[in-house]
């Protein structure tokens, strides 16, 4: 077996685990966990908020507007989903989308960080300040560090932390929206890669329950 099946059974189990998480009262009023799904070999991982309603009911994260967004972000820069690795700071939403609680963020830490250890990104691109906060352990806010790449340890591993507006604030905003598309475009640079040409989105695929854990996930 490679090094990359081993990887992605390991991951496949710590989602196993996390799909029975009762660590926060979140477990309590979801649907699904929202594990993460994409590239369990990528060098890019973004790590949002909390999963809302349609992730929820889908088991994927960002599948809504702001992740159709997302994916067109990606193209910009000759990218596709199956590229990258997505997933949030919790796993669980919030009633009614609220934000989610210092306890609750608490609680999800050791399934983010099992998921950072096993794809071994180079860099994570934090969407909005609560992902921002969390990972970067500073409570600056998005407008001040957005665009701004930052060196640090997820435990034994060094990444590169880039903190980026959430697409939901530029759905409707267009001059936020411009400077999402500036930041993105520094992603390859940051990755050590040349520019490309923009790839088209791929189609998302919505799992079912009867389907493995590996495809659930979506990896690739």
């Amino acid at each position: 077996m490679s090094d990359a099946d081993t990887r992605r059974e390991a991951l496949v189990e710590v989602y196993n685990q996390a799909s029975i998480c009762e660590r926060c009262p979140l477990s309590e009023t979801r649907n699904r966990v929202v594990f993460g799904s994409g590239n369990a070999d990528a060098d890019l991982m973004f790590v949002g908020e909390a999963p809302g309603f349609h992730e929820d009911q889908q088991g994927i994260p960002f599948v809504g507007q702001a992740g159709k967004l997302l994916d067109k972000l990606l193209a910009g820069i000759a990218l596709l989903r199956k590229d990258v690795y997505i997933a949030n700071t919790v796993k669980c939403r919030p009633p009614g989308n609220r934000d989610p609680q210092p306890d609750e963020k608490q609680a999800c830490e050791p399934w983010r960080f099992e998921q950072i250890a096993l794809i071994k990104p180079k860099v994570i691109c934090t969407l909005g300040n609560h992902a921002t906060k969390q990972l970067s352990g500073r409570e600056t806010g998005i407008t001040r560090v957005h665009g701004q790449p930052q060196r640090l340890n997820v435990g034994s591993l060094a990444v590169v932390l880039y903190p980026l507006y959430h697409p939901a604030a530029a759905l409707y905003t267009p001059r936020m929206l411009q400077v999402l598309e500036q930041d993105f475009a520094r992603l390859p640079e940051l990755l050590g890669r040349p520019p490309a040409e923009p790839a088209p989105p791929a189609p998302l695929l919505a799992p079912v329950a009867a389907e493995p854990a590996a495809v659930q996930l979506g990896l690739f």
